[in-house]
């Protein structure tokens, strides 16, 4: 078994923390159907990053919340790059796995999937 990142990204459309957990789990849920055998006992870590523009919550507690208590995570702010799109909340799981690097489904929701066109599947939400 390795371990293979899983990225994600989605937009909380207000820094509250009910949008921030909303987008989290949202995104969460959305990786998980999109690769049903992830689970999260097979996680080695999960970490969230939130652009300079959100700072109402952590994203992990929305995850804890689903049931991720014993993932270990990390939260933290995404460098500010002028111009770069606002409001994102992104995670990189890193999952113990016996898919290949092609067989992982990266997921971005909405307008979030512009930033990386080439990671987005044919899966659809």
């Amino acid at each position: 078994m390795t371990i293979r990142g899983v990225r994600g990204a989605n937009i909380a459309q207000e820094n509250t923390h009910a949008s921030i957990y909303q987008a989290t789990q949202e995104l969460l849920l959305a990786m998980q159907e999109a690769n049903p055998s992830l689970h999260p006992n097979d996680l080695a870590s999960a970490f969230f990053t939130l652009t300079q523009d959100l700072d109402a919550a952590f994203p992990a507690l929305a995850a804890r919340d689903m049931g991720w208590s014993l993932v270990p995570m990390l939260c933290a702010r995404e460098i500010a790059v002028p111009g770069s799109m606002p409001g994102l909340v992104r995670v990189l799981l890193h999952w113990n796995t016996d898919l290949s690097q092609s067989e992982i489904n990266h997921v971005y929701l909405g307008e979030t999937a512009s930033l990386r066109p080439d990671l987005v599947n044919f899966f659809e939400i």
